[in-house]
């Protein structure tokens, strides 16, 4: 199966000031092994980097790089989003269409919302889905910690069947084995 990895607004705005997401640095590890095992299997790896005009995640601004830990190539593949749904009025989808891609291993940040949406834009669009259960992150919220809402999208999201594709939760240990 043709797969890509898709790693979702690891961007400095949102990992580098303080408080950092929820195991922020052990997830920038994890995503850089994935990504590394994806390259060697000639996998495509696309960093999508979310952006909001005049604000501190502007297109092209500091806040809008990667977050200096994560190791990006040249090669790699680059998306710009403005919404949590990476396929919405965006290049992805013909990029993978491009590249004949069916299956998605996604990570990133923030669980709930980017790496959510579009993790079911996704399935709905056809593209199963392995979700890195340890390579998504997000800041504590009121209602819940960080880890509660990782946990909570692992055990959920491989229980949507109605898309009629796979979705997975699946370890980065568990990855690097396949």
């Amino acid at each position: 199966m043709n797969s890509a990895v898709l790693v979702i607004d690891v961007q400095k705005v949102l990992f580098e000031p303080k408080p950092q997401p929820f195991d922020a640095n052990d997830t920038i590890y994890r995503i850089n092994q994935v990504t590394e095992w994806a390259r060697l299997r000639s996998a495509p790896v696309i960093f999508i980097q979310h952006e909001k005009a005049n604000s501190v995640i502007a297109h092209n601004s500091v806040g809008w790089e990667l977050e200096s830990g994560l190791i990006a190539l040249a090669s790699d593949y680059y998306s710009r989003k403005t919404t949590p749904d990476a396929f919405l009025n965006t290049d992805l989808q013909s990029v993978l269409e491009k590249l004949n891609i069916k299956h998605l291993i996604i990570c990133g940040y923030a669980s709930e919302f980017c790496v959510d949406v579009t993790a079911k834009r996704a399935a709905g669009l056809g593209y199963s889905i392995t979700l890195v259960s340890d390579g998504h992150t997000t800041h504590d919220k009121p209602h819940l910690s960080g880890v509660e809402i990782r946990d909570h999208h692992n055990a959920t999201l491989p229980f949507i069947t109605s898309f009629g594709v796979k979705i997975e939760a699946v370890s980065t240990q568990d990855i690097l084995l396949r």
